[in-house]
């Protein structure tokens, strides 16, 4: 055995040893590593085992309406999400909408409530009823454009930006529905501020998911988060990735270099991971370039920073396609990489449900539940996020490390440890079995998450993986 190996199992020997032993001491084990000087971002304590569940109101139940997805809230506490992602509740423009009911994102009035979904009352209800039960609210916010007819288009004209012609201009070419505002002008900067502050204030909101956030200046970012940190601590997700540029600029409009995460932002998008995993399952590259993201990303973020880890989202499901078009069998598995991975996982509305069809973006498209034949296995991993102190998000003390599995390119081993506790998960995306040596766990009584099966495993043990399969493996204690 290697000097490496034994070093890795040695460790993971006595990580495991308590993995569910319910170690207090190990797990709040004080730990200070600083963050570099140009992050000032304290997250909010409850956010840092939480999940984060978005919700498309208008394709939720047949209703599309507030009232009707908050009797789905006691299903989703149970499923152990902690923060909810409304999608814009706002009303939408009517000039040059598409489809029949318009694009959630084409804002008419920053302060106003879609009587699509209900009204200002229901929509406390809802936020109301969610932190009756533990969990925190954020709201999808377009501080970018609005529609061609808002509110703001016919008061302040003056607040966009205008072609050569002097005309309205929507901010990329193929949003058409859209205008672009202009962020120069301190009015317009005044006035958005205090429109995120009035749904903190007056609906209870816990924070923002904002929209091509890197299309807006950072520094109105840094001074918003400031000004909303004196009504409450919010929690702020960007809608950007600086390691990815977005399908919808060109490459020489990117900005890599936004700085989102150090004044404004708790967390922005993992997009290239999410690139990454559909490519190594599809086997278009390795594993092994699982290692160099990972190594860019510490390179560029400190290890306290979040990203959103997710399969699918509202845009990929309906431009790229459901999981399963995309994916196929690998959409379990991939979900559990996306949990289990160092970042906040989201899951989207009708993952649930194993949704297998692009829901349709300007028109009505109720998602068919059939049971929620995914609701124990989201449950599980949901609930482990949540409870383990290994995957507690932006933890620097948290270790992970990926482990040699075999040659082949669609096998992902990888351990989670944090003192002495740790999960050890296994992924297998191809189409082949494939046995792995769990001399890397140490022998013990372990228990798989998703089988509950309990089985003994000595250092020599083999576990064979079928394809398109996953385990999550927890040591249970010594019994005397």
């Amino acid at each position: 055995m290697s000097t490496a190996s034994f070093r890795l199992l040695s460790v993971l020997l006595l990580g495991l040893l308590a993995a569910c032993s319910g170690s207090e001491n190990a797990a709040t084990a004080p730990c200070d590593v600083p963050l570099p000087e140009a992050y000032t971002i304290r997250h909010p304590a409850w956010a840092d085992s939480a999940s984060i569940y978005e919700v498309n109101i208008r394709q939720y139940t047949p209703e599309g309406t507030f009232r009707a997805f908050e009797a789905h809230l006691p299903r989703l506490q149970k499923m152990g999400v902690g923060i909810l992602w409304l999608m814009p509740v706002q009303p939408i423009g009517q000039l040059n909408r598409k489809g029949t009911l318009g694009s959630q994102y084409s804002i008419q009035d920053y302060r106003a409530v879609n009587p699509e979904f209900g009204n200002l009352d229901d929509l406390r209800h809802l936020v109301n009823e969610a932190h009756k039960r533990g969990m925190h609210v954020i709201l999808d916010w377009v501080a970018n454009h609005t529609s061609w007819d808002s509110k703001l288009s016919k008061e302040h004209p003056e607040w966009f930006t205008k072609s050569k012609q002097g005309q309205f201009q929507p901010p990329v070419s193929d949003w058409q529905d859209v205008i672009d505002l202009d962020y120069s002008k301190p009015e317009l900067r005044r006035y958005m501020q205090e429109s995120m502050a009035y749904w903190v204030r007056e609906v209870g909101f816990d924070g923002f998911r904002c929209d091509v956030a890197g299309l807006v200046p950072t520094d109105f970012w840094n001074d918003t988060r400031q000004r909303l940190e004196k009504i409450k601590p919010v929690f702020m997700l960007a809608e950007w990735d600086e390691l990815f540029p977005p399908t919808f600029l060109k490459r020489e409009d990117f900005n890599p270099e936004t700085k989102l995460l150090e004044q404004a932002f708790d967390m922005t998008y993992g997009l290239r991971l999410h690139a990454l995993l559909d490519s190594i399952a599809n086997n278009k590259k390795p594993v092994a370039a699982l290692d160099k993201y990972l190594a860019d990303e510490r390179r560029r973020y400190p290890a306290q920073v979040y990203l959103m880890n997710f399969t699918t989202s509202h845009d990929i499901n309906s431009w790229d396609g459901s999981e399963y078009e995309r994916v196929g069998a690998n959409a379990q598995p991939l979900a559990v990489l996306a949990a289990l991975l160092p970042g906040m996982p989201m899951v989207y509305s009708g993952q649930e449900a194993a949704l297998k069809k692009r829901l349709r973006f300007f028109d009505k498209d109720t998602i068919d539940w059939r049971g929620y034949p995914l609701q124990d296995f989201y449950t599980r991993l949901l609930q482990l996020k949540k409870r383990h102190p290994a995957l507690r998000n932006g933890d620097a003390c948290s270790e992970f490390e990926r482990l040699p599995a075999s040659t082949d390119r669609q096998v992902v081993v990888f351990v989670r440890r944090k003192g002495e506790t740790g999960v050890v998960v296994a992924t297998n995306l191809s189409r082949l079995p494939h046995e792995i040596t769990m001399r890397t766990l140490g022998p013990g009584v372990y228990r798989e998450l998703f089988s509950e099966q309990v089985l003994k495993l000595g250092s020599g043990s083999r576990v064979l993986l079928p394809p398109h399969s996953y385990r999550v493996y927890e040591r249970l204690p010594d019994q005397k």
